[in-house]
């Protein structure tokens, strides 16, 4: 597997032909288009200019509206449908269905002025609960609230502070004189509400003393009748409001049966504004319009079959070097490794003239997190559930599940070498149900008693992922004609490596040829002559010992270093394994199955979360850090084609 190679596509077409042109490279999906800066500097192109015909803001705006459609009807309808359900596999011309089309347009229409209606019986409603809130402190006052004063009487509407001692109140206005009424009506908590008349002789002392007690004057404008009458009318009226507002829910849940029609319009407008985008990156005149984009090699027949209809002129090359940062970046895996495209994308992708990590980085990784979870049953569990996604739900991106997959297999295989199966699940299952059972599942090794072959083997895993990484990057400096970066670089610490290795089994190994020890102590030797003579040939001076020292340390201490941290897959298979079988024992401790069974699968589901996370972050970080670091260039640019981009329904390709 590698980067797939990229060809630069210039392309000059009819105007007419444009829109069609494009909807056709759409259907490929195979051409990226990008900006033709410096292009149009060129006489050919000198008269073609950017174009705006206000179709792509027409399309976004469409697409809005029929999204928040959709938004209104999912509030309203609660049987929409459940995260897992399946989409629906559709043509891509019953994706262009004009019929279907106006179908949607329709019920979008139909759902916005209902909820329009809504809104505006909303308001209304809010205006009649704040009048009756407002009359309610008057419900008790059986006055006609358009009551005014006349020539010999004067009437005030009116509140009181809610602390008004009214016998008080009522001693003081009767001292002033007997021509006055004060009718209460009702309070609320700030306020007490009254209807004051007095004769007309006594006017201005009586408000004066009304108004030194807290009196203010209520504006009760509007009104005709109590307020007891006026309240009953706006109820009768809010009941009147909920039963259309009822209408109109009713009205916007019968578009549910046009609910496909609508998604499907929407994913059909999600390709007009894509293919609108792309058509303001082209220089269009009158008459003819200039593209400028990538395909790749592999799909140039498939170009050339799909413009044989078209009056164009076009053409392909392969991008210069310096056009390399630039070249948009696709990978070509297969089953097995495209599931490491989640890792990949996550960190960086490959530069055009990197290495594609991805069929060196996936047995590692898939190896090292079965390792690190290494149980059956978690295996089973995880193995059931990608199955599950993948084949029911059909994700847009099945990398991850795809990845979830593999691990899972992976997980299960080193299960049974180790003997795990939800930790030791199964001999404290068959110990409560026969005390004298001895069962023990069949293991190769088992986690707590073969620690230090688990933590050699973890070191050595190790060790060959990074003289994978470092055989990488030999072969690639040597492709590029940097083979003495190689030779003073990678190279010499293999004859380092070689000779510490051969040296040390000389010297501990019984019965080892004295040869060995020899040859081990030359390798050495000249390895160390290697890295001086590499690591100095570009420094003067002093400065020959400091490269020389700087070279060493850091090669020695990150090598060994980079080594060490290949100990974790020892720590968390260990760790899990301790965690499942403490569940287990907490379980059995009790001596009922039940219990046993609720105690073991919850803990057991809490070490399956926190095993995943932990095994996925981990062996993130071992890939990214220590295999990564040895060879990669990263700041890839990601393949972006014109396609048909879909989210509610899966588009079948149709044989042309």
């Amino acid at each position: 597997m590698a980067i797939v190679k990229m060809k630069r596509l210039s392309l000059v077409g009819m105007a007419p032909d444009r829109e069609e042109l494009l909807r056709r490279l759409q259907s490929l999906g195979c051409v990226e288009v990008e900006e033709p800066d410096g292009e149009a500097d060129e006489e050919a192109l000198s008269l073609l200019t950017r174009t705006d015909d206000g179709a792509l803001a027409a399309a976004k705006a469409e697409a809005a509206a029929l999204s928040a459609a959709l938004r209104i009807l999912d509030r309203y309808d609660k049987e929409k449908g459940g995260l897992l359900k399946t989409r629906p596999q559709i043509s891509e011309g019953e994706l262009f269905d004009e019929e279907a089309a106006l179908e949607a347009r329709q019920a979008a229409q139909t759902i916005d002025e209902q909820e329009r209606r809504l809104a505006a019986i909303a308001a209304e409603e809010g205006r009649l609960r704040t009048q009756k809130e407002a009359l309610s402190p008057w419900l008790e006052l059986d006055v006609p609230l358009e009551s005014s004063s006349t020539k010999d009487v004067a009437v005030v509407f009116g509140t009181l502070p809610v602390r008004t001692d009214w016998d008080a109140l009522g001693a003081e206005l009767g001292a002033l004189t007997d021509l006055y009424e004060l009718e209460r009506a009702g309070r609320d908590r700030d306020a007490q509400y009254l209807l004051a008349v007095c004769h007309r002789s006594v006017e201005e002392p009586f408000f004066a003393l009304l108004k030194e007690r807290g009196f203010v004057r209520a504006t009760l404008r509007g009104w005709t009748g109590t307020a007891k009458e006026n309240t009953a009318v706006i109820e009768k009226k809010l009941l009147e409001l909920s039963g259309q507002a009822e209408d109109a829910r009713n009205v916007i849940l019968s578009q549910r049966e046009h609910r496909f029609a609508m998604e499907r319009y929407q994913d059909r407008l999600s390709q007009d504004v894509q293919r609108q985008e792309v058509k303001g990156r082209l220089l269009s005149s009158q008459a003819a319009f200039f593209l400028r984009g990538w395909v790749p090699e592999s799909e140039v027949h498939s170009l050339e079959q799909a413009l044989s209809g078209y009056v164009c002129a076009w053409e392909t090359a392969d991008p210069a070097p310096e056009d390399y940062p630039e070249v948009p970046v696709k990978l070509k895996n297969n089953l097995f490794t495209r599931s490491m495209n989640v890792i990949t994308e996550m960190y960086s992708l490959p530069a055009y003239d990197g290495v594609d990590p991805n069929p060196l980085m996936a047995p590692f990784f898939i190896l090292f997190f079965g390792m690190m979870l290494a149980d059956m049953g978690y295996g089973i569990l995880m193995v059931a559930a990608s199955l599950f996604v993948l084949l029911r739900v059909r994700p847009k991106n099945s990398a991850f599940m795809e990845m979830i997959l593999w691990c899972g297999i992976s997980t299960f295989i080193w299960g049974a070498l180790s003997g795990g199966f939800f930790g030791d699940f199964i001999p404290q299952l068959l110990s409560i149900v026969d005390p004298g059972s001895t069962f023990e599942m069949p293991a190769l090794f088992t986690p707590l008693d073969d620690i230090v072959v688990i933590m050699i083997g973890s070191l050595v895993l190790g060790f060959l992922q990074i003289l994978t990484g470092m055989t990488v990057s030999v072969v690639k400096k040597t492709q590029e004609g940097e083979f003495l970066d190689a030779l003073f670089g990678e190279i010499s610490w293999w004859i380092v490596l070689l000779g510490l290795g051969l040296m040390v089994s000389g010297m501990m190994v019984a019965g080892a040829p004295a040869v060995l020890t020899t040859v081990g102590q030359g390798l050495l030797i000249v390895g160390f002559l290697m890295l001086a003579l590499g690591g100095t040939r570009k420094a003067r001076g002093f400065g020959k010992v400091t490269s020389f020292v700087g070279i060493l340390y850091n090669g020695v201490t990150g090598f060994f270093s980079d080594t060490l941290s290949y100990i974790r897959l020892m720590a968390l298979m260990v760790s899990g394994s301790v965690i499942a079988q403490v569940f287990n024992t907490l379980g059995a401790t009790f001596g009922n199955v039940v219990l046993f069974l609720i105690i073991s699968l919850l803990g057991n589901a809490l070490n399956l979360a926190l095993s995943l996370l932990g095994g996925y972050v981990h062996d993130l970080r071992l890939q990214c850090l220590e295999f990564f670091g040895r060879f990669y260039k990263e700041g890839g640019k990601p393949y972006n084609p014109l396609s048909i981009q879909t989210k509610y329904v899966d588009i079948i390709k149709e044989e042309n």
